[in-house]
């Protein structure tokens, strides 16, 4: 074979499938499988990016409430009491409530009004100054969780909730 003929023979198969390639688009069944497995896959990264706020928040609910905690028990450590139902948290951060002077005189804060006021939920939280649910000789504090609904299994309560088995109305 001479040069020119080999030339030819290679240079025509490569044009051609070059041809072939260039020429071929996808089909439109091609896009729609293309398209439900990206749909698929958002999905699935959607349900469990909800997943992970919902556990960030409840994660929020109880470092929050251990907070509460601290300073209800800082409270009780200065006054030797907790605050009334009356007075409720905001004792723990607005000294208006203390209606005692004795004690008004001597209060300091014991937790700021944003960590304390309301949960991750937008919701104040339930204070019990004597707790219904074991030891009396302290507290209830809870959360209604994200549905807001009392005696259900998303609240996040300063107590074991076998105990008794309800909510904060102590059904």
């Amino acid at each position: 074979m001479n040069e020119s003929m080999e030339r030819r023979r290679w240079s025509g198969r490569g044009l051609s499938a070059v041809r072939r390639g260039a020429s071929r688009g996808f089909t439109i069944l091609e896009v729609l499988i293309v398209i439900a497995i990206i749909a698929a896959l958002a999905t699935v990264v959607v349900l469990n990016l909800r997943g992970s706020q919902e556990d960030a928040d409840r994660g929020i609910a109880t470092a929050k409430m251990e907070s509460l905690k601290q300073g209800l028990e800082l409270f009780y450590n200065k006054y030797k009491r907790y605050p009334t139902d009356e007075e409720g948290l905001a004792a723990l951060w607005d000294k208006t409530v203390i209606l005692e002077e004795e004690e008004s005189a001597k209060w300091v804060k014991f937790v700021d009004q944003d960590k304390g006021e309301k949960d991750p939920w937008g919701t104040p939280w339930g204070y019990r100054q004597r707790s219904e649910h074991g030891d009396e000789s302290t507290f209830d504090l809870w959360s209604y969780g994200p549905d807001r609904q009392d005696g259900t299994d998303d609240d996040v309560t300063s107590w074991k909730k076998d105990t008794m088995g309800a909510g904060p109305g102590g059904r």
